[in-house]
């Protein structure tokens, strides 16, 4: 994270970095660069990146980078945000990633809806290319889920019949 941060920060991009207290105390981060925001916890982290972000882009890494990916991934299955996902695949590095997402929509573990929240580019260029054509398409089931404050205390109902 440091070093693209770093680059966009130089290549005159407004840079802001969201960390837990516990990280940012703990020196488990390098030098921080633009405006730094720190929060309490992972899961208010995964928050404000959803607040102050137009889109996201994964680059290869570790458990962490899976688990917000698919956290944001998650939430844009479930309607609550429509902003595009892309996965930054170099070198290959997401390719057993697709082939199972691949699969899973094959064996109706996930729609055709959700397999296709991702957008996949080898390059930078072909990234920003694919999410400036990024066009939201909603789950039809997820699409009809009111996430307003106003209305979270309202019953819904929703087809959860097995399809097998």
């Amino acid at each position: 994270m440091g070093c693209v941060s770093t680059a966009a920060h130089v290549g005159g991009s407004q840079v802001l970095g969201i960390i837990p207290t516990a990280l940012a105390e703990g020196n488990f981060v390098g030098k921080i660069v633009g405006e730094e925001l720190r929060v309490p916890t992972m899961q208010d982290r995964i928050s404000k990146m959803l607040d102050n972000s137009d889109a996201f882009i994964a680059l290869p890494g570790g458990i962490g980078t899976l688990e917000e990916i698919f956290q944001i991934a998650s939430w844009a299955q479930l309607n609550i945000h429509h902003k595009p996902i892309g996965l930054l695949n170099v070198d290959g590095f997401f390719n057993t990633l697709l082939s199972f997402l691949d699969q899973a929509e094959e064996e109706n573990f996930i729609p055709h809806s959700a397999r296709h929240i991702f957008i996949f580019a080898s390059t930078a260029e072909e990234m920003v290319d694919k999410l400036e054509d990024f066009v939201y398409k909603p789950d039809p089931v997820a699409a009809q889920i009111d996430w307003s404050k106003e209305n979270s205390s309202k019953k819904r109902k929703m087809d959860l019949s097995l399809h097998l």
